[in-house]
């Protein structure tokens, strides 16, 4: 199994003033327990079902079972007998007119079952009128199949609501509707080592993952989830990542059922440092309307998902290739003992090639030192380059010297993995090659990795050999290869410094609250004036403005606030000033703000827009205008963007999100996000920027996120102007719309 590692995340005292959120308040009883409830009141625990007796009771109905030829409940009853005499269930067919399905006695009802079961399997078209039986029944899960709910459009919406409603009131666990037979698969039980847990919401995508038990990977479950009425993927992730044989968790996702508790299955997972790799539709809007025809399920905006996904280590692939090889190397390998990767091959042609890919695909491949040359060289002719790639030539691997220098190799301390490509069977050096390499293998607690590029993989080099090691990660492509190693690397280094957000999320409202919630106004948008109340009152700094009702006013506010200064119009109405000409930059006299301010009463008359004043205020410059916000995801809730801000953000849309609760890590994670990162470091003799200061700024707003989510429909804060180091940030306009 995958080490972990976890605990309780360190503060600074500035991050402590801005996440600082005093005592815990107990939750709402969770099956036993007490639940953690954030500021908003959202759990910061998983809930994890007991799925023991989901994936091996020792009782079984099958409610509509069947053995009349033709029907297709009749091949699925044949399926379920099988499984059950694999796992040792007691099969009890339920019938209302047959006395017996394929000899096993059948009873007439749920209330005549002559046991209480652990799992119903309902092959029945409306498993509705069923759940209150099962109730009292006391029975624990059932699987429903039948289609024809969320997937079809609102009315099955509606019957799909009634049907959680319904096993809600139960207390049973339904899986389905719209699911399958996955679960009741074969699975393989020779086969040994860390294994696959498998999540698919569409069970033929899942076949690629469940047949490479045929290659030697263990799979231990397989969960299809359907259209989640009840359980859900995340149900499935938590509880995966708690049983010892779990080394790896593999999903097939179209949508999400909740948010939020797929956040807080991840981050079991990740606590835990089990391995989550995810293929999740919705990149596209056709892949994102289809997975809503499939099983009703909301996509959600793909950059969110994304974000949510790499902030809790959740590894996001595209393909189900990948998402095999992936996982598989992820499931089976080692801690990395080193960062460096280490190309190996028999041909300088396939070393340069598979070397540039690997520097493009993000890996460190360090050129070897000058001793570690002079040893190679010992085996390898002097005219070959051995500084990383490493080209034999050839001749080497046709004898001793083959593993001579695979295992020096290995021995380098800078070489976490080795990755050797066979562009295809060349006996017998390939044959003598690969031998070597798995032999090597069962010696080191270090990666290797081999590409078997023959488009017929029926040789015995391949098949036997590199297949029957459980040492050596396997390959048919390059690239897959590259992404399944970038992804053990990156793994490995999420979890080593894993600190659950959760663990410090607010648990009760700040003095902010308080004041904030005092200026909301629900279904409008606050004035500028109003805005930057609310920002100043979570201690985001603005300028120094004034706002005024009359020109002498703005002339008294300009002199005391210092020449040059900025004029805005402020009203609840105004969410474009600059194009209605209410805004002036760089005055400098006492006559041209008493200009302004009449032309600005004179525009707002012609437009109909009312005005609460006009704010006269500090002029900032010399700074990088970043912007940051909050907009509501329908997955997620409340989440926080930012971005490079000003003109810039409508023209280049260079901007990044993250879903609270985050930390000071991922704050700065999501500035590395952006192409424009480089601004804030100082181009062409402009000084570096206060990062610190606008990394404040974005924690600060996330707790305006996590305590006002359900009062702001949006917030944005365009420009925030973030100065050179060590001077601050400062808020030069703000958008505040309230739900």
């Amino acid at each position: 199994m995958l080490g972990s590692t976890h605990g309780t995340l360190t503060t600074d005292s500035r991050r402590a003033r801005i996440i600082a959120c005093g005592e815990r308040r107990p939750g709402p009883a969770v099956h036993g327990r007490v639940a953690d409830l954030d500021v908003g009141g959202r759990p910061l625990h998983a809930d994890v079902p007991d799925l023991s007796r989901f994936f091996r009771p020792q009782s079984v109905a099958v409610i509509g079972a069947s053995d009349a030829a033709g029907r297709p409940n009749t091949g699925m009853t044949r399926q379920l007998l099988d499984w059950a005499e694999r796992v040792g269930a007691r099969v009890h067919p339920v019938h209302p007119t047959r006395p017996a399905v394929f000899g096993v006695p059948c009873a007439p009802s749920v209330a005549a079952l002559p046991e209480q079961v652990d799992l119903a399997v309902l092959l029945i078209a409306d498993p509705l009128p069923v759940i209150g039986e099962l109730a009292e029944a006391k029975v624990k899960f059932a699987v429903a199949f039948a289609s024809g709910f969320a997937e079809t459009g609102e009315a099955g919406a509606a019957a799909q609501r009634r049907l959680t409603e319904a096993a809600r009131r139960s207390g049973l666990r339904l899986l389905g509707p719209n699911t399958n037979l996955n679960a009741f698969e074969h699975f393989r039980d020779d086969l040994t080592g860390p294994a696959i847990a498998l999540i698919t919401q569409s069970g033929h995508q899942g076949r690629p993952v469940f047949a490479l038990q045929e290659l030697g990977i263990r799979l231990s479950h397989w969960a299809p989830t359907g259209n989640e009425a009840d359980l859900e993927s995340a149900d499935f992730i938590s509880w995966f990542a708690e049983q010892p044989e779990v080394g790896a968790i593999a999903a097939y996702v179209e949508g999400l059922k909740d948010g939020r508790a797929f956040l807080l299955a991840a981050d079991r997972a990740a606590r835990r440092g089990v391995p989550v790799v995810a293929v999740k539709v919705g990149r596209t809007e056709t892949g994102a309307r289809t997975a809503a025809s499939h099983t009703g399920k909301l996509t959600g905006a793909d950059d969110v998902v994304d974000a949510a996904m790499r902030q809790y280590g959740v590894i996001r692939v595209d393909a189900l290739d990948e998402l095999q090889d992936t996982a598989a190397l992820l499931a089976r390998a080692r801690p990395p003992l080193a960062e460096g990767v280490a190309v190996y091959s028999i041909s300088g042609g396939t070393g340069a090639h598979v070397a540039d890919l690997a520097t493009a695909a993000g890996l460190s491949l360090p050129s070897l030192c000058a001793a570690k040359q002079a040893e190679l060289h010992q085996w390898i002719p002097e005219y070959l380059g051995v500084a990383n790639p490493v080209d034999n030539g050839g001749h080497p691997v046709g004898d001793a010297r083959g593993r001579k220098i695979i295992d020096a190799l290995l021995a380098d301390p800078s070489i976490g993995a080795l990755i050797c490509p066979v562009t295809g069977p060349f006996p017998p050096l390939s044959d003598r090659l690969v031998r070597d390499l798995v032999d090597a293998a069962e010696e080191t607690d270090k990666l290797v990795c081999v590409v078997w590029g023959s488009p017929v993989g029926t040789e015995p080099a391949y098949r036997d050999v590199l297949l029957g090691s459980s040492r050596v990660a396997t390959f048919r492509t390059v690239g897959n290869c590259l992404r399944a190693v970038r992804a053990w690397l990156g793994h490995h280094r999420f979890t080593a410094s894993y600190r659950s957000p959760f663990d410090e999320a607010p648990r009760t409202p700040s003095p902010s609250f308080r004041k904030a919630a005092a200026l909301m106004s629900p279904g409008r948008q606050l004035s500028e004036h109003a805005a930057k109340q609310l920002l100043r009152a979570y201690g985001i700094r603005v300028p120094r403005e004034q706002l005024v009702t009359s020109a002498a006013a703005a002339v008294r506010a300009a002199a005391q606030i210092g020449y040059p200064v900025v004029m805005k119009a402020s009203g609840d109405r105004l969410a474009h000033k600059t194009e209605l000409g209410l805004v002036r930059i760089g005055l400098t006299s006492a006559s041209q703000v008493r200009d302004a301010y009449r032309e600005f009463n004179d525009i707002a008359r012609y437009e109909g827009v009312p005005l609460d004043g006009i704010l006269v205020c500090q002029m900032v410059e010399r700074g990088v205008e970043m912007v940051v916000g909050v907009t509501h995801d329908e997955l997620f809730g409340p989440t926080v963007t930012a971005g490079l801000g000003g003109v810039l953000v409508e023209v280049l849309r260079d901007t990044a999100v993250r879903v609270p609760p985050f930390g000071e890590d991922q704050a700065h994670a999501l500035l590395a996000d952006l192409r424009g990162r480089a601004l804030l470091d100082g181009v062409r003799g402009r000084p570096p920027a206060d990062v610190d200061a606008l990394v404040e700024v974005i924690l600060r707003v996330q707790r305006m996120a996590l305590e006002l989510g359900d009062h702001i429909a949006e917030l944005d804060i365009n420009p925030l102007m973030v100065l050179p180091q060590g001077q601050g940030a400062v808020a030069l306009d703000a958008l505040v719309v309230c739900r």
